[in-house]
This record gives C-alpha cells, sequence and structure tokens, in this order.
C-alpha cells in the first residue's frame, strides 16, 4: 500500500506539493474503516441467524431454515427486506434528532472495534488506555437510544429510552469496577499489556488467578448483558410493555441499526471478558511463521468470544425478563458493593502475593472445571428429559 501510495505522490496525484504524513494517515484511516465495516457490520448481521437457530433448538423449534443453505442467508433477506422498506418519520416527533439517533447508536459499536485485539500482531490502535476507551465509547449508545426515545414523541418510547438510560448508567459502575483488579494485577491499561501478562493455559488466566478476580469476570459479563439490554435485561424494548421501546417509531434501515448495534455489542462485550480474564489470544509458540501464529492467534480469540456470545444467547433463550425493580437493585445492592470488595481485595492479595499464588490458581481452576461439569450434567439431564416427554407425548 505504501509504495502504491509513493507512486501516486511521485505522478503529482495529489497536487505539486504533497504532505506524504497527510496523505499516509488518510489512506490508513480510509483503509481501517473499511476494515471495521466489512467485518464489524457483517458480523453482526450473521450474528441474527446464528441466534434464531439458538433459539429454535432450546424452543423445540427449527428456526429459519429456507433463505441459503440451513437458512444461512437469511440476514441478507432482512437486510435486503428493511432497505426496501419506506423510512418513515412520524409527523409529531422531533425529525433532525430522530434521524440522528440511530447512527450515534452504530456508531458506539463500530468504534470499539479499532482497538480490538485480535493476535498479537493484529490490532488497528494499540492505545496505551485501549480497555478504558473500549469500556468508554460505548456509552454513546445511552445518548443513541435516549435520543430516539425522546425524538419520537411516543410515550412507549420515551418511557424505553428511560429505562435504557437508568440501566446502562447504573450498570458502567460494576463494569468499571470489574476492571480495576485486572489493572491493578498488570499495571497497565493497554489490552495488548493485559493479554501479554496472561498465558495459554487455563492456570495463568485471570479469571483463576484468585477469588477476588473469579467474581469480578462473572459481574463484568452479567454487567454487560444488562448494558446491552440483553433478556433478562431487555426492559427498555419489553415487547409486552412499552411494544418495541425506544424503537416503536422506527422503520427500515433506522429500525435495524439498533438491533444490529445491540447484536454486535454482544461480541464487544465478549472480548472485553476475554481479554480481561480468559487470556486473549494467547497461544501456544508451537510454530516459527508469524503469519501462521496470527492466525492461530486470531482463531483462538474468536472461539473465546463466539462462546461467551453463545452463552449470551442461551441465556436470552432460556430466562425470563426481570422486573425494573429487581434488576436495579441488583446493581446497586449487589454488584456495587462486591466490586469495591474485589478491589480491595486484589489491592491487598497483590500486596501479599505479587508474583501470584499457584495453589490458589490451581484450586479456583479447580471449582471452575467442577462448576462448569455440573452445569454440563444438569444440561445432559434435563435434555434427556425433554427427549423423554416427547416420545412419550407427542402431542405436547
Amino acid at each position: 500500500m505504501q509504495a502504491w501510495l509513493d507512486s501516486l505522490i511521485a505522478r503529482g496525484a495529489f497536487g505539486p506539493h504533497p504532505s506524504p504524513d497527510l496523505i499516509y494517515g488518510a489512506a490508513i484511516a480510509i483503509a481501517c474503516a473499511l476494515v471495521l465495516f466489512l467485518v464489524a457490520v457483517p458480523f453482526a448481521s450473521i450474528v441474527t441467524w446464528v441466534e434464531r437457530r439458538v433459539w429454535a433448538r432450546i424452543q423445540s423449534r427449527i428456526g429459519p431454515n429456507r433463505v441459503g443453505p440451513n437458512g444461512f442467508l437469511q440476514w441478507l433477506a432482512d437486510g435486503f427486506k428493511h432497505i426496501c422498506k419506506e423510512d418513515v418519520v412520524p409527523a409529531e416527533a422531533d425529525a433532525p434528532l430522530f434521524r440522528l439517533a440511530p447512527y450515534l447508536v452504530v456508531l458506539a459499536f463500530i468504534l470499539p472495534w479499532a482497538v480490538m485485539p485480535f493476535a498479537s500482531s493484529l490490532i488497528l490502535a494499540d492505545l496505551n488506555i485501549g480497555i478504558l476507551y473500549i469500556t468508554a465509547v460505548p456509552a454513546l449508545t445511552v445518548i443513541g437510544i435516549l435520543m430516539a426515545g425522546w425524538a419520537s414523541n411516543n410515550k412507549w418510547s420515551l418511557i424505553g429510552g428511560i429505562r435504557s438510560a437508568a440501566q446502562i448508567i447504573s450498570y458502567e459502575i460494576p463494569a468499571g469496577l470489574a476492571i480495576f483488579p485486572v489493572v491493578l494485577m498488570t499495571g497497565t491499561l493497554s489490552m495488548q499489556g493485559i493479554i501479554r501478562a496472561q498465558g495459554w493455559a487455563p492456570d495463568r488466566w485471570f479469571l483463576f488467578a484468585n477469588p477476588f478476580c473469579f467474581v469480578a469476570a462473572v459481574i463484568l459479563f452479567i454487567s454487560g448483558l444488562a448494558e446491552n439490554n440483553r433478556t433478562p435485561f431487555d426492559l427498555p424494548e419489553a415487547e409486552s410493555e412499552l411494544v418495541a421501546g425506544f424503537a416503536t417509531e422506527y422503520s427500515s434501515m433506522r429500525y435495524l441499526f439498533f438491533f444490529m448495534a445491540e447484536w454486535g455489542n454482544m461480541f464487544i462485550a465478549a472480548a472485553i471478558v476475554v481479554t480481561l480474564f480468559l487470556g486473549g489470544w494467547q497461544f501456544p509458540a508451537i510454530v516459527q511463521s508469524p503469519r501462521l501464529m496470527n492466525l492461530l492467534q486470531l482463531a483462538t480469540f474468536m472461539l473465546k468470544c463466539l462462546f461467551l456470545v453463545f452463552v449470551s444467547m442461551w441465556i436470552r433463550g432460556t430466562l425470563p425478563r426481570v422486573r425494573i425493580d429487581q434488576m436495579m437493585s441488583l446493581c446497586w445492592k449487589y454488584f456495587v458493593p462486591i466490586s469495591f470488595i474485589n478491589l480491595l481485595g486484589t489491592a491487598v492479595w497483590v500486596a501479599i502475593f505479587p508474583d501470584g499464588n499457584r495453589f490458589t490458581q490451581w484450586l479456583m481452576l479447580s471449582f471452575g472445571v467442577a462448576v462448569v461439569l455440573l452445569f454440563l450434567a444438569r444440561v445432559v439431564a434435563f435434555t434427556r428429559r425433554a427427549r423423554m416427554e416427547l416420545y412419550f407425548h407427542p402431542t405436547i
């Protein structure tokens, strides 16, 4: 790319006295934007198909299976359908704010991809405050959703927007406090630095470093569900109460933008948890080729993130929606105090064990494996029971 730009500059394509630094910077910015839109947007769209198939399996249905193999192209058909629909702006709405709100929400979804550490050499911008950036930028979603609810001039939309603002702002506090134990242990805000402080083996992940980090990881994951308006915290768009919440008056692509950002934000929340607690892209050094190593690291990072995305889908297909008072009580009465205790406990732990404690790491790893095995055993038992009921009562 640089050689091509040098040839264009030499031929005077950018004028008689161009600034090479400005041209290179603009070219890199355009290239990064193309990468983001060619990766982030299709990913968020494809996740819709995956989620609908997962729900169908959980609820003993088939799901989309007509458009493309196993219905894979359903997301593309839905996208074209929304593009072809009329973009309706209510007569009593605040038209400029109404039109702007979906773009703010999409912007909050696109920008965090710039610091996403996909591999050791595969990151657009390795900021020294990367973890602060990737947790702060999605807060723009609050502005977009509240703007959409107010500008729609619809009481259901306004209630949905207010709920979303209260929910996201509240859960930002325990989510932010859940990040600080890892920052205390590593002494850096760089996402690559945090990953490099861990190892590829699970006993080297911060999830099992001490009990405080384990609890912080659980709080961060649940807070991510709440911030992304995911079930059981989907109160801002509760269909049984608010029609479609803040998106009630939207149509065409503007309506799709809100939910595309929601599905994409699932990956961002998963990437934050993977980076902080699950070793990120760490992979054993079994090959010498840097390119092949980066591909293996990319596959490792994506598999971990997609597993957490799958867990989010599983939760949505399983749990009912909580009441708003229960949601706020969980945040302020439990998550916030526990997060402060985790922060203080980690500070004491680091002071006592500056290089970590191997016994505690193996003990926490054993506890985590036991929890996973118990969970899988219950899943298998309930699956068998459901199949037996379906066999003996086929009309259910």
